[in-house]
């Protein structure tokens, strides 16, 4: 077993400290506690900004493609989708569309007899007799 040394410059103020001794007091910790903030503050708005202007470099190459290829974006689409849907049909040659395309909901019958008619396809002749009676 070996004994174990600490050896570190400044250990024994740190050491003290850590001991429960008296902290030193420093007059000025206040003001640069707030100089600190303040500079941690002004380096995050530098940063926003930065990325504002990165960004808005960004949109406007992409700007460029859209107009070059004739490409619009999502928000565009959508309301542009929203709008020819809020439009009236006038002058429609053809009667508006239903909501409910033809042979799904009330015509249940038809379609069993559909799928009925279909099964007895595939039944051999005799059985076909059977049920079509």
């Amino acid at each position: 077993d070996r004994p174990m040394i600490l050896c570190c410059a400044g250990a024994t103020k740190d050491m003290g400290k850590m001991l429960g001794g008296e902290e030193e007091k420093d007059p000025d910790a206040q003001k640069k506690e707030e100089e600190r903030q303040e500079a941690l503050r002004q380096q995050e708005e530098e940063r926003k900004a930065k990325h504002a202007r990165m960004e808005a470099e960004r949109e406007k190459v992409r700007q460029q493609i859209r107009d070059k290829y004739g490409l619009k974006k999502k928000e565009e689409k959508e309301a542009e989708e929203k709008a020819a849907l809020e439009q009236p049909c006038e002058g429609s040659l053809t009667r508006p569309k239903k909501a409910i395309p033809a042979g799904c909901g009330d015509e249940e019958e038809e379609e069993e007899e559909s799928i009925l008619d279909t099964v007895l396809k595939y039944l051999p002749g005799p059985l076909q007799d059977m049920f079509k009676k």
